[in-house]
C-alpha cells in the first residue's frame, strides 16, 4: 500500500498534514525569472507558514505549435532547478516525458511528475518510481478518477510507495475542461494524497492561434472548493507577469496575487480542519457514552 501521507523530500503531504503548495512558471524560461520566483514564494511560504514545492517544467513536449517555446532542455534545465534547490531551500519538482529522463531529474529532484497525457505509460511509471523519489501522476483528461487505481498499482509494483494523484480537470466537448469534485474524493479512497490543480484546470486547449488558452479568474474559486472538499495538496504555475509568459500565460497567476490568494485558501482550509476536529470529537463523545452504557 501506498504511504498516507506520503514523504516528499522534507515534507509530509496527506492525511493529518498541512496542505502542501507546489508553485513555479509553466516553463523554465531563463535562470534569473526562475530563481527570483522561487525566491519570492519562499518568502510567501515562510510568511503563511506552509510547505512549499517549487515547479517549473525543463521541456513543455505537448505545445500546441511546433513553433512554441518549450524550454531550455534536460541539462539546462535541471542545473537550475538544483540552484532553485541549493541556493533557495525549496525542493523542487519537474515532469518527465521519456523514461530515460526519470534518473538525472530523481538526481535533483524530491518530487517527479508525470504529465496528464502519460499517465498510463507504464515504461515511463516504473522509470520514476525505480528513482526512489516521490511521484506525482495528473490524472489524464479522458480518465474516470477509479482508473487511477491502475497508475497506483504500477508505481507500486515499481517500489515507489510516496505517491500523488492529481486531479486537472476533464474533458468536456472541444476546447473545454471541467471539474468533477467528486474525482478528488474518489482518487482518496485509493489510499493516496490528491492534489488539485488549479491553474490546468482553467485551460482552453487549443482555443488561441497555435496556443491553448485559459481563463484565469477561476483559478481562486475552483482551488478554494477543492479546499472545501478537503485534498492534501494545491498545484499553482504562476509568472511575475503571465501575459508576457512563453507558456501557459492566460492560466497562471500573477506572482505578486499569490500571497493573497493563499491566504483566502487557508481560511478554508482552517474551516474544514475545524469542523474535522468537531466531528471527531463528536463521535468520541458518542463511543464513550455507548462503552459507558
Amino acid at each position: 500500500m501506498p504511504n498516507d501521507p506520503a514523504q516528499i523530500g522534507p515534507y509530509s503531504c496527506g492525511r493529518g498534514q498541512p496542505l502542501l503548495v507546489v508553485a513555479g512558471p509553466c516553463v523554465i524560461e531563463d535562470e534569473q525569472v526562475v530563481v527570483s520566483t522561487a525566491r519570492t514564494l519562499v518568502e510567501i511560504a515562510g510568511r503563511l507558514g506552509i510547505p512549499l514545492v517549487f515547479k517549473a517544467s525543463f521541456d513543455k513536449a505537448n505545445r500546441t505549435s511546433l513553433q512554441s517555446y518549450r524550454g531550455p532542455g534536460l541539462e539546462k534545465g535541471l542545473e537550475i532547478l538544483a540552484k532553485v534547490r541549493d541556493e533557495v531551500g525549496l525542493p523542487v519538482t519537474t515532469d518527465i516525458h521519456e523514461p530515460s529522463q526519470a534518473g538525472p531529474a530523481g538526481e535533483v529532484c524530491d518530487l517527479l511528475q508525470i504529465p496528464a497525457f502519460l499517465c498510463r505509460q507504464t515504461d515511463l511509471l516504473l522509470a520514476a518510481a525505480a528513482t526512489g523519489r516521490a511521484v506525482n501522476v495528473k490524472k489524464g483528461q479522458f480518465l474516470a478518477p477509479a482508473a487511477m487505481r491502475h497508475v497506483v498499482e504500477k508505481l507500486d509494483a515499481g517500489g515507489c510507495q510516496n505517491i500523488v494523484l492529481c486531479e486537472r480537470g476533464t474533458f468536456f466537448g472541444y476546447g473545454r475542461l471541467t471539474n468533477d469534485m467528486r474525482s478528488l474524493v474518489e482518487m482518496k479512497q485509493l489510499g493516496c494524497p490528491v492534489m488539485f490543480d488549479a491553474t490546468h484546470s482553467v485551460q482552453e486547449p487549443g482555443s488561441l492561434d497555435g496556443s491553448t488558452g485559459g481563463n484565469r479568474r477561476m483559478i481562486e474559486p475552483l482551488a478554494r472548493a477543492a479546499t472545501a472538499v478537503g485534498i492534501d495538496a494545491l498545484f499553482f504555475e504562476t509568472h511575475p507577469d503571465p501575459d508576457r509568459a512563453l507558456s501557459d500565460g492566460p492560466n497562471m497567476v500573477p506572482l505578486d496575487k499569490m500571497e493573497e490568494m493563499l491566504g483566502r485558501i487557508l481560511c478554508v482550509r482552517r474551516a474544514v480542519e475545524s469542523g474535522e476536529r468537531r466531528m471527531s470529537n463528536d463521535e468520541g463523545g458518542r463511543e464513550t457514552m455507548n462503552d459507558e452504557r
